[in-house]
Order: structure tokens, then C-alpha cells, then sequence
């Protein structure tokens, strides 16, 4: 099933808007404010195939750009700015899909910004928070304080996490969803990356991979 993109923009403040994308199904039961990772912005080949897939699972979903992304700069944006755009960005789709169901997250760095504004100050009529690939950590250096603010999340969260993911050790967030008690859950995605991305020595193959990830993502926000 094909679904419309449809291009918006999103006002953040009096002097800043941001590019977006809408794309909803005709029997969408649920919404997903998808933000983008640090290094690749809202069109970027994951977020489209996250986004299309989740169409078909009767998901709708908001993507859109973080300010340095739509400047075209590398240097990510500071925590105040980004939580900003997440705000405007839920307000948005709240407005969009008044009726629906709504959850916030993305990849990576926009899962975490989400987070942080969650914790914050909770995001007007969001449901729950979806992760997909949390960085608990730099490449190399494990830890978990990236998490700390997530006890200050009080709405169900879903962590999909790859068993292969160097920006979240495994054992350290099945340590994370413990201590996070029934607000958390983890659902592993064994032997992929932090994109999502297999070894052939695994038998099996990137697509199916998305799959069990865009299952699991659909069936966790349409419970």
C-alpha cells in the first residue's frame, strides 16, 4: 500500500520553522512523531521506510527536520532548541490528528531529544514514547547516564534496541527497563546494529529485520 507524503511546515518560534512530512493512511488508528538522528535528516532511506511501513500497520507519522539539519549544519542543535522543534512538532500533530492516538520518539538523537522534553515538561496529549536505537552511550564508552533523566519520564516507553547496537549495551538496557519498572519495555532485535543492520552470518536479512522492528513498533503504539 502507497501513502501520500505531503510536505508542511512547522512554526518553533516567531523567527524559526522547520520542514516536515506527513504521511497517513486511510485507516490510521495511531500517530508517531518520528524525529531523525543526529547525522541524517527527515528523508534520510530509514526514516521513509520507517514511515511507509508504519503506514501500512494503520500508523501515521510526522517526520521532521531538527534546526541545524534544515540549516544543513553538522553541529546538532543545544538541548533547549531541540526540545523546542519537539514540542512544536507534537502540537502539530495533535492538531493534525485530533482524534488518534499520539506517541513521540524517533532515532537515536531525536528519541533522546523527545525524551529529554518529556522529562522536561510532559508533551501535551502524547501516549507513549517509542525509541528506535536509544543512545545510552558514546561508541566505546558504556555507561548509562544518557538515561538518567528517563526516570523523570512518567508515560509507557518502548526501547527497540539492536543486540549489536555500540551505542547501547545490551545487558545495560535490560538493566535500564528493570529499573524503569512497567513503564519501560525492551524489545530486542537480535543481532542488529544500531541501524538496524545485520551480518550475513546472522541468516538474516536487513528487510526482515525492519520488519520484526516496524511489527513490533505498530503493535506496541495500536495495543
Amino acid at each position: 500500500m502507497s501513502t501520500s507524503i505531503q510536505p508542511i511546515r512547522i512554526e518553533i518560534d516567531s523567527d524559526t520553522t522547520v520542514s516536515g512530512l506527513v504521511q497517513a493512511p486511510p485507516d490510521a488508528r495511531a500517530v508517531y512523531v518520528l524525529a531523525h538522528g543526529a547525522g541524517a535528516g527527515m528523508a534520510h532511506s530509514f526514516m521513509a521506510a520507517a514511515a511507509q511501513g508504519l503506514a501500512e500497520r494503520s500508523v501515521a507519522t510526522l517526520r521532521y527536520q531538527f534546526p541545524y539539519m534544515e540549516r544543513g549544519s553538522k553541529r546538532t542543535d543545544p538541548p533547549a532548541v531541540a526540545h523546542a522543534a519537539v514540542r512544536a512538532a507534537v502540537a502539530r500533530a495533535a492538531q493534525e490528528w485530533p482524534g488518534l492516538r499520539l506517541f513521540a520518539g524517533g532515532k537515536s538523537f531525536g528519541g533522546r531529544m523527545t525524551s529529554q522534553a518529556q522529562a522536561a515538561e510532559p508533551l501535551p496529549s502524547v501516549q507513549g514514547l517509542v525509541f528506535l536505537g536509544f543512545p545510552l552511550h558514546p561508541d566505546g564508552a558504556p555507561s548509562s547516564t544518557r538515561a538518567e533523566h528517563l526516570r523523570q519520564v512518567h508515560a509507557p516507553m518502548l526501547f527497540v534496541q539492536g543486540t549489536r547496537d555500540k551505542l547501547a549495551d545490551i545487558e545495560r538496557m535490560r538493566a535500564l527497563a528493570v529499573d524503569l519498572g512497567e513503564r519501560a519495555t525492551l524489545m530486542e532485535i537480535a543481532e542488529a546494529d544500531h541501524s538496524f543492520q545485520v551480518l550475513v552470518r546472522s541468516g538474516r536479512k536487513n528487510p526482515e529485520v525492519m520488519q520484526e522492528v516496524l511489527d513490533g513498533a505498530a503493535r506496541w503504539m495500536l495495543r
